[in-house]
């Protein structure tokens, strides 16, 4: 039986400038950071309260991967957040530009997209 999600793997193209997108713009801590020298890759393990959530990964020229608008395959990650507006705000704040908030059709819930620095739709939805 499966018993919940242990992590999200992605693999980005700039490792310092997605390492610097989740860890100080998201709020990401580090659990652990390794480099994988026949690899020529690093691994960087994120937790966000205390729980782990994404395996951060680099790759020499890692192909392009089409995500929008619908492509087959992972459609985006969300992110709960209590308060929609202020975390909006704050991304926005910090460059990273939100889409027009949004109302969840059957919950009522409101929820935003943005994108991480390889272009990866990412949505914060409130609880």
């Amino acid at each position: 039986m499966l018993k919940g999600i242990h992590h999200i793997a992605i693999i980005c193209s700039n490792y310092e400038r997605s390492k610097d997108f989740y860890v100080n713009k998201l709020g990401f801590d580090i659990q652990a950071e390794a480099y994988r020298v026949e690899r020529k890759s690093y691994k960087l393990d994120l937790s966000l309260n205390g729980e782990y959530v994404i395996e951060l990964f680099s790759f020499e020229n890692p192909p392009h991967r089409p995500s929008r608008p619908k492509a087959a395959g992972l459609r985006h990650l969300a992110f709960k957040v209590d308060d929609l507006q202020a975390e909006a705000a704050r991304l926005n704040a910090l460059g990273i530009e939100t889409e027009p908030v949004r109302i969840d059709e059957f919950t009522g819930k409101r929820f935003t997209f943005f994108s991480d620095p390889d272009g990866l739709p990412l949505e914060l939805y409130e609880s």
